[in-house]
């Protein structure tokens, strides 16, 4: 079955970089037009540069996504270059410092959760009247083998890719009727610039040590965009509310 990717207008948040980028490149291949959303210029205007030189069609819009300002922006530029907004994917995220719940400052959860959690829910709230006018859409969130278990990393990262697990299952049955599917990735191990800024001295770091012996390969971000892709496409047309692991068989260990 064919994507039915090309003309399509895709949002791809944290996009400058990692996976973000693979999956922006993926779509632009496909034919689809792609706002690539980042917090870092130089990362969001490198990837544009690269999706034009291949004949694709992109702009970026650049900020912090857990800012409603930006969230705005970003919709507003879907809808007013490329004509609505086809497909979101909830990409953006950062790591947490593998803290443990005792020693999780206020800062780093609430930090955490505005990024991992909030933002996607914004945008994601942003683009749902497009979507409903348009009668159809696919938003492909990025959640995490730390949304499936309690061992892949902190407690604010943990509670925040749950989060963005329950929030997938609720929109795919909110609005299924409507036209509207809405699926995740479950990453597990991935090479990206991702730097995780933990001591590993404290409990948390010490604690989840012996839970990564059974990670798996890591897999490169291309095999992560893929997934997304095609979640995102027709060729997935009838499957909603699932969360994919991605991750070698690390969640079947």
């Amino acid at each position: 079955m064919a994507s039915g990717l090309d003309g399509r207008s895709v949002i791809v948040t944290g996009a400058g970089s990692g996976i973000g980028r693979a999956v922006a490149l993926a779509f632009a291949a496909e034919g689809a037009r792609v706002v690539v959303a980042d917090l870092n210029a130089d990362g969001a205007a490198a990837v544009v540069k690269e999706i034009e030189q291949a004949g694709g069609t992109a702009v970026a819009v650049t900020g912090d996504l857990s800012e409603q300002a930006v969230v705005d922006q970003v919709t507003a530029t879907a809808v007013e270059r490329f004509g609505g907004v086809d497909v979101l994917v909830n990409n953006a995220g950062i790591m947490d410092r593998m803290s443990a719940p005792a020693d999780v400052s206020d800062a780093e959860w609430e930090r955490v959760i505005r990024v991992n959690l909030t933002a996607p829910f914004l945008l994601t709230r942003a683009v749902l009247p497009h979507m409903l006018e348009a009668g159809r859409g696919a938003i492909v969130n990025t959640a995490s083998e730390a949304g499936l278990r309690g061992s892949a990393a902190g407690a604010a990262y943990t509670a925040s890719k749950h989060g963005v697990v329950g929030l997938t299952k609720n929109l795919a049955v909110m609005y299924r009727k409507q036209g509207i599917r809405a699926n995740a990735i479950a990453p597990g191990g991935t090479a990206t610039s991702i730097v995780v800024d933990a001591d590993q001295e404290a409990h948390g770091p010490a604690a989840l040590g012996p839970h990564f012996v059974n990670i798996g390969r890591v897999a490169q971000p291309e095999e992560q965009a893929a997934a997304i892709v095609f979640l995102a496409s027709d060729a997935a047309s009838n499957i909603n509310g699932v969360v994919l692991p991605v991750d070698d068989g690390w969640s079947a260990v």
